[in-house]
C-alpha cells in the first residue's frame, strides 16, 4: 500500500468550501489515470473513464473535505473566535494544535479556562464549542496582519503507522479519496462509463454529492465514505455497526440511504466471487454522499457504498487497518468491472 500517498491525502488541508490545497493534489494524481477531468462550480473533481459500451453511467464519489472551522471574530488581543465545519464533539478540542489559513499559514492551540481557575462545578460540566478560543501567541497587531475573519481553519496532526493500521486526523475521508486514486490507476476495462468524483462540502450536507449527481445523472452509484468501527472496550456486540480487520464494510443502510437491495446483493456476491472478505454495514446514524447519487438523477441511480471501518471518527486519532482499506480498493474495482454481469431488472 502506498503509504506515502496516503499521508500526503490525509494531511493536506481542506475544509467545506475551502477545498482548493486538496483538489490540486487530486488531480495531479489522477490526471494521468484517466480520459478526462473536469471541475464544476461548485469545486468537485469529476474524473471520467470511457466505458467498452458507453450506454450506461456509474459514478463513485468520495468526498475531498474535511471537518474544521472558520474564523468569526479576532478580539483586542488577538485570540480567535470560531464556528465549527462539520461535526464535532467539544471535548476532542482540548489541548489540540490547528492551522489557521491566513495570508500564510500560522498555527495555534485550542485553549480554555485553566483547571485550575475552574469553580467545583465548572469542572464537571461538559465543555462547549463557545468555551474555546485559539491562541496563535501574537500581538492583536501581527495577527491582524495574517488572519481575516472568514479564515479556514484545519486541524494539526501527522499520518503514523501503528501495527497494521495507519492514524491520522481526516482519515474521514481521506482514506476513501485514496481508495477512489488507487482503483482508478487499476481499473481494466469497464462495461460502461465510470465518474470517480471528488466531492466538496460533503461533511456540511453531501451538497457536491448533489450536484454532481445531477449533472451526471448515473445508472449505478458508489459511496465511499468511512463508517463507524465500534470494536473497543465497553461496546456491545450490536453496537459495534464493524470492526476493524474484518474486511471491507458493504453498506446496506444509513441513517439518509436505504441502499437498493439489487447492489448490496450484487456488491456481496461479488466480494464472494473474487474472495474479498467483507462485513455488512448498518448505521442508523449519519450520511454519506451515496445518499446524493441515489436521489439527484433524473431517474434516480441504483446505489450503494463501500465504507471503511474506522475508529475514533472525527477527532484527529482517526484509525483504519490497511487491509481493510486494501479490500475497499479490490472490492470496488471489481464491482466496477463486473457491473453487466448481474440482473438488474429483476425486482
Amino acid at each position: 500500500m502506498d503509504v506515502k500517498l496516503l499521508k500526503k491525502i490525509c494531511e493536506a488541508p481542506g475544509v467545506p468550501g475551502y477545498e482548493s490545497r486538496i483538489r490540486n493534489l487530486i488531480i495531479k494524481e489522477v490526471e494521468p489515470l484517466v480520459d478526462s477531468v473536469d471541475i464544476d462550480n461548485m469545486g468537485n473533481v469529476i474524473a471520467y473513464k470511457k466505458g467498452v459500451s458507453g450506454n450506461k453511467k456509474a459514478m463513485v464519489a468520495a468526498h475531498m473535505d474535511e471537518i474544521g472551522f472558520i474564523v468569526t471574530h479576532v478580539d483586542d488581543n488577538g485570540f480567535l473566535r470560531f464556528t465549527t465545519l462539520g461535526g464535532f464533539d467539544p471535548k476532542t478540542l482540548t489541548a489540540q494544535r490547528v492551522i489557521v489559513h491566513g495570508k500564510k499559514d500560522v498555527m495555534g492551540v485550542m485553549g480554555t479556562k485553566p483547571v485550575h481557575v475552574m469553580s467545583a462545578e465548572e469542572k464537571t460540566k461538559m465543555p462547549k464549542i463557545q468555551d474555546f478560543y485559539i491562541d496563535l501567541g501574537m500581538t492583536k497587531e501581527e495577527v491582524d496582519k495574517l488572519i481575516s475573519v472568514g479564515d479556514p481553519i484545519t486541524r494539526e496532526r501527522e499520518l503514523i503507522e501503528m501495527g497494521d493500521c495507519v492514524n491520522c486526523k481526516s482519515i474521514d475521508n481521506r482514506v476513501s479519496v485514496f481508495v477512489l486514486i488507487e482503483t482508478l490507476r487499476t481499473l481494466k476495462k469497464c462495461p460502461y462509463d465510470i465518474y470517480g468524483v471528488f466531492t466538496v462540502q460533503e461533511e456540511v450536507g453531501i451538497r457536491g454529492a448533489n450536484v454532481a449527481a445531477h449533472t451526471i445523472d448515473p445508472d449505478f452509484g458508489f459511496g465511499l465514505d468511512t463508517t463507524i468501527a465500534y470494536d473497543l472496550p465497553g461496546a456491545q456486540p450490536h453496537e459495534k455497526v464493524t470492526s476493524l480487520g474484518k474486511g471491507a464494510a458493504i453498506k446496506i443502510m444509513d441513517a439518509m440511504t436505504i441502499c437498493d437491495y439489487r447492489m448490496v446483493d450484487y456488491m456481496k456476491k461479488t466480494a464472494d466471487q473474487y474472495g474479498i472478505q467483507w462485513q455488512p454495514e448498518l448505521l442508523t446514524a449519519g450520511g454519506t454522499d451515496t445518499a446524493g447519487i441515489q436521489r439527484m438523477g433524473k431517474r434516480g441511480a441504483i446505489s450503494g457504498a463501500v465504507s471503511i471501518p474506522t475508529r475514533h471518527l472525527h477527532q484527529v486519532i482517526e484509525m483504519a487497518h490497511k487491509k481493510d482499506i486494501e479490500g475497499s480498493i479490490q472490492l470496488l474495482k471489481a464491482c466496477l468491472e463486473s457491473l453487466d454481469q448481474y440482473d438488474w431488472e429483476h425486482r
